[in-house]
């Protein structure tokens, strides 16, 4: 059968457009969070569930390491800085300290051998670079989860100076896809006071600065502050569905399990986090 023009240019659209939709639908796959999918293969987690994450914090010390690479954690939290003495390195430490016992090619070289994610939070931008090199050259061919975490914004009672956006994002998007690209905004909360929430300036400058990333980005953001702000994240986590959220907390903020059903309840529970003490993450698991 001899095909007309007309046919011939209908086939090959048909073609051309199947062709675009399998090329958009592996992107989107390569842009999206694997973190719960490496958990789920190795049977370290029961279902996709983000609750059932559990976290240790601030491993900045060779103690501090040894412990929870000999615990039940699956994401391990670090800081980073540049030493302040000579020879000038990353360091895992959180400011005001200056020193550590472990610099950041040593924690990477302990971490590499096992099966536990990893998350890098940048205090200061001299200590970018020199640490995304170093994450190139250690973790080559790692699998576990890599995310590299900075407050790039200013937020609601944040006090503290964000991160130059650009150049953060201009040193860390040079990392594989499958990197998380952990974006917040500096906060405070005080007690006995009225505590903003997130503001609809806040959530789309953010918005507006990492719609166009190739990376999977997840938000931390502050429990004691999600009453407050239901509308504001409910838009944000709609705009793509490479985001989800972080939900952490400060040693003496208080908020109450309630406060945080409305985001477990409206929202697929792969897609928010909860970095917070087990027994609230076990409890928020089980509703």
């Amino acid at each position: 059968m001899i095909l007309s023009p007309g046919n011939i240019r209908r086939t090959a659209l048909v073609l051309i457009g199947c062709f675009i939709v399998f090329v958009v639908w592996k992107l989107k796959g390569s842009m999206s969070d694997q973190c719960l999918d490496y958990f789920l293969r190795r049977s370290l987690i029961q279902r996709r569930d983000a609750a059932e994450v559990k976290w240790s914090h601030a491993v900045n010390s060779r103690s501090s390491l040894a412990e929870a690479l000999a615990g039940p954690s699956h994401m391990l939290e670090a800081d980073i800085i540049m030493r302040g003495d000579d020879p000038k390195e990353p360091i895992m430490a959180h400011p005001p300290d200056t020193n550590s016992d472990i610099t950041l090619r040593e924690w990477l070289e302990g971490v590499k051998t096992h099966h536990t994610g990893i998350k890098l939070d940048f205090k200061s931008l001299d200590a970018v670079s020199p640490s995304v090199a170093l994450l190139e050259e250690v973790l080559r061919d790692w699998s576990p989860p890599v995310w590299v975490n900075a407050d790039i914004l200013s937020g609601p009672g944040g006090k503290a100076r964000p991160l130059e956006p650009r150049a953060f994002l201009s040193a860390v998007t040079v990392l594989p896809t499958h990197t998380v690209l952990s974006l917040g905004w500096t906060t405070g909360w005080t007690a006995g006071t009225v505590n903003p929430g997130y503001s609809w300036q806040m959530v789309r400058a953010m918005d507006e600065i990492c719609r166009a990333l190739n990376h999977p980005v997840t938000f931390p953001v502050r429990a004691a502050l999600l009453a407050k702000s239901t509308s504001q994240l409910t838009w944000l986590l709609q705009q793509s569905d490479r985001y989800t959220l972080t939900v952490w907390t400060g040693q003496s903020d208080k908020f109450t399990l309630e406060d945080l059903l409305p985001y477990r309840n409206m929202f697929d529970i792969s897609r928010i986090y909860y970095d917070l003490p087990d027994p609230l993450r076990t409890e928020l698991s089980m509703t």
